[in-house]
């Protein structure tokens, strides 16, 4: 009998993180060949690349022969950028520069992913052609990896995104789930952010978006340049926490809302919300409910574990 072996290549970097697994599991559900690259938790699931290796990548891009890359890769830490400037740069605008120029060579569709934090926060919502104000170097860094990126690639995307959350290895592995720890131990209150807004974006979204965009693109070279894509609830941190703590049949009273900007740590935007329309107008877009959506991450990390039997019934 025919066996169906997918024709279209994507090639994902990051593919180990929170963001690039749920990319990888979306193409490859998809009937496209994926190709995952990670660098420390790379085996034997994907390709151990380190992405400074610009040899090593272009072996694999000439290898491979992707018709898309999507490059989930980065340094995704504000704080971290901050203490190691360097790295980050090289990561964040260096390597992506890199790969737009490998992705353009052998004509390659290129998603740069990249984050609200390119603007300053103080007039949203924000359009792909709002004028970028990063307040912290994280955010400068990424901002510069898209402009290396759509100069070396012509046919090139960025695709911006906000907080993202998803099913996590370690409840570290996003700003979202690592609240549950504060949120399930209610004997000792916690504060939490109420003053800067965001908009929690599930990582399985953002992957459906990828591929919508990569598939729209296969039909039309004139999708290309900046998107925007955000879930669609504004919620503090404190908010999060509570909808956290509801969905879960938690306490919150435990929970401290702190309305004064933060002092410590890299500057944030106070609300740089993402205007979507953009992917909206070309019929691309998904987006999971809040509640529904950290409820099905947060489940496994439950130390209660009684719930557990009636959560699903």
């Amino acid at each position: 009998d025919h066996v169906d072996i997918p024709s279209r290549r994507v090639l994902i970097t990051g593919a180990t993180g929170l963001l690039g697994r749920a990319v990888f599991k979306e193409f490859n559900e998809n009937n496209w060949n994926a190709v995952g690259c990670g660098y420390r938790r790379a085996q034997p699931r994907f390709e151990q690349i380190n992405l400074l290796d610009s040899i090593a990548v272009h072996d694999i891009i000439h290898e491979f022969q992707p018709h898309v890359i999507v490059h989930c890769a980065a340094e995704r830490r504000p704080d971290v950028v901050e203490s190691q400037p360097d790295a980050a740069s090289q990561l964040n605008v260096a390597a992506s520069a890199n790969l737009a120029k490998e992705a353009a060579g052998i004509g390659a569709f290129l998603i740069y992913i990249s984050t609200d934090y390119v603007f300053d926060g103080t007039s949203p919502p924000y359009k792909e052609t709002d004028l970028p104000n990063p307040l912290n170097l994280y955010g400068k860094t990424k901002l510069e990896g898209e402009k290396a990126v759509l100069e070396n690639s012509e046919g090139a995307a960025v695709l911006r995104v906000p907080i993202l959350y998803g099913e996590v290895e370690r409840l570290e592995e996003s700003a979202v789930t690592v609240m549950f720890d504060k949120v399930q131990f209610s004997n000792k209150s916690a504060n939490m952010d109420h003053w800067q807004q965001r908009f929690p974006t599930n990582v399985k979204d953002v992957a459906a978006v990828c591929r919508q965009l990569a598939e729209k693109r296969m039909l039309d070279p004139s999708v290309k340049g900046t998107f925007h894509w955000s879930g669609n609830e504004q919620m503090t941190k404190y908010e999060m926490a509570c909808a956290i703590a509801d969905a879960f049949n938690l306490p919150s009273s435990h929970l401290r809302p702190i309305t004064d900007s933060p002092v410590v740590g890299a500057l944030r935007p106070r609300n740089a919300q993402l205007d979507c329309s953009k992917l909206e107008m070309l019929g691309i877009g998904q987006r999971t409910p809040f509640r529904a959506g950290i409820k099905e991450s947060l489940w496994p990390f439950l130390v209660d574990k009684r719930w557990r039997q009636t959560v699903f019934h």
